[in-house]
């Protein structure tokens, strides 16, 4: 593959994004934190804000349905900046390099509309992205294959000129279903040798 186009995931690729950032704050038990996240279901619940439903609405459906954990729901939104850690630095490094061989770089990442404004600014190599698409800013996630095909509309590029990097294996497999290069994302060193792998020399100089 010939200078192809490097396609991220944000979170959990680039961002250490997990809500349990916050709610280790908020639950001193780490088993009843887990028994708060899987009673009101959030990563179902929150991946409906990644698809564009408004935070307002979603608070307030929640609140109704569990009114006993009211704190910790409204804790989400209004602390919502606590759920990320900060930046995978291995990743950055190889973005770095990326970005140094003149690689095109883009990113399709599932997130709320809401919420991505909030993180941009942490963040300033997130401009070095030709193109992100915010699924809540277009109202489909990742794994459809709408997503991806509005991203090739929006970029002009083939599927086989891009390679689709995520850490959700589902993810990936639906990139791959539409020609695209995948790497299932699992730590900055296996990153680099998969890349390595497809002709993409994402190590030091000389790696």
């Amino acid at each position: 593959m010939n200078s192809p186009a490097l396609v991220f995931d944000l979170g959990g690729v680039l961002i250490d994004w997990d809500p349990r950032h916050l709610y280790r704050k908020i639950f001193v038990d780490e088993r009843e934190m887990e028994r708060f996240l899987d009673e009101v279901g959030l990563a179902e619940w929150n991946s409906r804000q990644d698809a564009g439903r408004p935070f307002a609405e979603a608070v307030a459906e929640l609140v109704e349905r569990f009114p006993g954990r009211e704190a910790a729901i409204r804790a989400f939104w209004d602390r919502w900046e606590e759920t990320i850690a900060g930046p995978i630095a291995g990743t950055v490094d190889i973005l770095a390099r990326l970005r140094g061989r003149g690689l095109p770089l883009h990113a399709i990442s599932n997130w709320s509309a809401e919420t991505f404004p909030r993180a941009r600014p942490r963040f300033p190599f997130l401009d070095w992205f030709g193109h992100i698409v915010i699924s809540g800013t277009v109202g489909v996630c990742k794994p459809d294959p709408a997503i991806y095909r509005l991203f090739l509309q929006r970029t002009g590029l083939q599927p086989e000129q891009c390679v689709f990097v995520d850490d959700s294996l589902p993810n990936v497999q639906a990139a791959r279903g539409l020609g695209f290069g995948g790497v299932h994302f699992r730590s900055p060193r296996q990153l680099a040798d998969e890349l390595q792998k497809l002709g993409v020399p994402a190590g030091g100089e000389g790696g």
